[in-house]
């Protein structure tokens, strides 16, 4: 017997890591693809005439357990990976990729959607269920169900080669990332760097049987030696490793493999009736169509540039002070750092006593008390898949809620950045509401044997914005699996995440938890103070680079012809000419490693982050005129929350508003 073909036997049917072996998911998969199958052919082959239950939602609630080994496997495969899991998910992608093609181009299937699509009128559906429909109907035509047979084999053939290579690309970066380190012997190549990193550094070359001090290209080693480090000739060197990642003409080199991503995806485009891969996206997105997109990148690209100029300028001029003549992209974190001291007189080091991760870990989980009713019990009797993994049953009101895994510090195993994801979705069926499993990654400094894990300002933001996202997951109160939670338009799925940052400046919320980890002592006024005066800190140059991803990755999906005589960094430079405020290096490029786009879902997608700070900036702004804790827009709020993708995200944000987001709320936010 195969323990992941059966229900877990675990609290609350959690997944059983405690027991899955690595050998036991292929066989799973197949196993599970076939009962899958089976509960398609039934729907197929049901005699009754179709209808809205015997069709569309028994397809909505069919694949259950197969959905739950996917999120486990490909979960692991980010925060807990290894060459046999790498290897088995080379394996599983296309099998997988098959499947749902197969299921996306059953003509006897969509026939019958296309019957009950077709005959809505006569169904008394209520707004969910008429959600669902639509998007089942056009799911089923954006995967092909209207092309002839010759064109459904071309588009799932593009589909696995899509599924395989965007898996090769992580990977890549994951390798290069992972097989770059600098010894360091002399501790005056680390004069600058403040000791709790020193300690760090020293940790990490323990763990690799060195003397001395190793720096590596994962987040929490490489940022803060680019800081604080006064050698910048080591500086030169850290930035190129990291600017090289899969893109040095070695084994875990991208290039190639951007070009073929890209043109798969216009081919597929193509095949649809599109023309081009954003066209294909954006019909599903809030933002609709390319031409809007640069629009709204291009008006902000014009009101920031300004800012970020002077904002450079600013730097330049320390810089020139030691004999500096022309800055570089190294040179900036590092000058930034000098500046935010000179103005504001804070630095991180300073700040990061205040914010240990428990306390900080504790202050969300009170504020989502504060605005939802919700608690959390840690649970030691939940299996977990790795021992710094950390599970919490959540409850609202005392009724459980959701599990909520967190898993914090930095592994060879796990991809570098933060993110939420989610082992098992919310829905509701034959009178039971089961609940979600979420779970959020990140990659903080790990305690040392004298000091907590502390952390950065920027890393408290990024556990609130995870923590966001989780509350989207946990607070999911719909019908469907497919509707639930963070299942939104694209560039909707960031608001609830964004949003939640705010509050890490609220003076009144900061002092509940900003505590000294030794002393207790909270922390002063002066420094709060400089912490909101600080929060627009480089926002013009901040906001450019954010801008200078949107618009490469919306160039890249609109005019991927160029790239048949033109070279990968011909069009980065190309593209990200007007956003960039360095000199461009011929030796770096940023696009081999831009997994977000080349392996995630941000593929003419990654606009939304600006897009959602637009929400983000207008919703809390509802908040600060009428009291931040304020419980009958907190109650609005957790409508939108819960309401996951049942609504068009637009009429849902004005149900929660009272009008449609703007623009100006975020440009008064950012630069006053």
């Amino acid at each position: 017997m195969n323990i992941l073909t059966e229900k877990f036997n675990t609290p609350y049917h959690s997944a059983p890591f405690n027991s899955i072996k690595n050998a036991d998911y292929l066989p799973a998969f197949k196993d599970l693809i076939q009962k899958s199958e089976a509960e398609i052919d039934a729907i197929v082959n049901n005699s009754d005439a179709p209808t809205f239950e015997n069709v569309i939602e028994a397809l909505a609630y069919s694949g259950e357990q197969l959905d739950v080994v996917s999120n486990i496997f490909f979960n692991l495969n980010s925060a807990e990976t290894s060459d046999e899991i790498q290897q088995i998910a080379q394996e599983v992608s296309p099998i997988l990729t098959e499947y749902s093609s197969k299921i996306s181009q059953n003509e006897a299937l969509f026939n019958k959607i296309k019957k009950v699509y077709d005959e809505k009128g006569k169904y008394n559906l209520n707004e969910e269920q008429e959600m669902l429909l639509n998007e089942t109907y056009k799911g089923f035509v954006r995967s092909g169900a209207l092309l002839n047979e010759e064109d459904k084999e071309k588009l799932k053939k593009i589909s696995m080669d899509l599924s395989v290579k965007s898996l090769q690309f992580g990977q890549n970066v994951l390798a290069s990332t992972n097989a770059y380190f600098k010894h360091i012997t002399n501790k005056e190549d680390l004069a600058g760097i403040p000791e709790a990193i020193i300690d760090q550094y020293a940790e990490e070359a323990k763990e690799r049987n060195l003397e001395g001090w190793v720096v590596t290209l994962q987040y929490p080693s490489y940022i803060p030696f680019m800081t604080y480090a006064e050698n910048r000739e080591l500086r030169k060197e850290l930035a190129l490793a990291n600017g090289k990642k899969s893109f040095d003409g070695g084994e875990f080199d991208n290039q190639n493999l951007i070009k073929e991503l890209l043109n798969l995806k216009q081919q597929k485009a193509e095949l649809l009736g599109y023309k081009n891969y954003a066209d294909f996206v954006l019909e599903e997105r809030m933002a609709k169509s390319p031409v809007k997109v640069f629009d709204f990148l291009n008006e902000l690209l014009t009101k920031a540039k300004p800012y970020a100029d002077k904002e450079i300028e600013e730097l330049k001029s320390l810089a020139k002070a030691d004999g500096i003549e022309e800055m570089q992209g190294y040179d900036h974190a590092f000058y930034a750092e000098k500046l935010r001291k000179a103005k504001f007189d804070l630095n991180d080091e300073e700040l990061k006593p205040y914010f240990p991760l428990h306390q900080v870990q504790d202050a969300v989980f009170g504020l989502a008390g504060e605005l939802f009713g919700l608690t959390f019990e840690e649970r030691n009797d939940i299996p977990k898949y790795h021992e710094d993994v950390k599970v919490y049953e959540v409850k609202e009101n005392g009724n459980y809620k959701s599990l909520l895994y967190v898993d914090y510090f930095p592994r060879k195993g796990k991809r570098a950045g933060a993110w939420m994801t989610s082992y098992k979705n919310q829905y509701k069926r034959n009178g039971e509401n089961s609940r979600p499993h979420i779970s959020i990654v990140c990659n903080f400094s790990k305690p040392t044997k004298d000091t907590p894990s502390l952390l950065t300002f920027q890393e408290v933001t990024t556990l609130f914005h995870e923590f966001g996202h989780a509350l989207h997951g946990m607070m999911a109160d719909t019908q469907y699996p497919t509707l639930s939670g963070t299942s939104v338009k694209w560039d909707f799925v960031e608001l609830p995440s964004q949003f939640l940052e705010n509050f890490c400046y609220e003076p009144e919320f900061l002092k509940t938890f900003a505590k000294h980890y030794k002393t207790g002592e909270v922390l002063p006024d002066e420094k709060i103070e400089k912490i909101e005066q600080s929060k627009n800190f480089m926002e013009g140059y901040q906001t450019l680079r954010q801008l200078g991803f949107g618009l490469l990755d919306m160039n890249y999906h609109t005019k991927v012809a160029e790239l048949e005589h033109e070279s990968v960094k011909e069009f980065e430079d190309k593209y990200t000419k007007a956003t960039t405020l360095y000199p461009s290096n011929s030796e770096t490029a940023m696009s081999p490693s831009f997994s977000h786009i080349f392996q995630g879902g941000y593929s003419a997608g990654y606009y939304s982050y600006k897009w959602a700070e637009v929400l983000d900036a207008d919703a809390f702004q509802y908040f600060k005129e009428n009291g931040i804790f304020n419980p009958e827009i907190a109650a609005k709020y957790k409508v939108l929350l819960s309401s996951g993708g049942t609504k068009d995200p637009m009429e849902l944000y004005k149900s929660f508003r009272g009008s449609e987001p703007k623009v100006e709320s975020l440009l008064k936010r950012a630069f006053g």
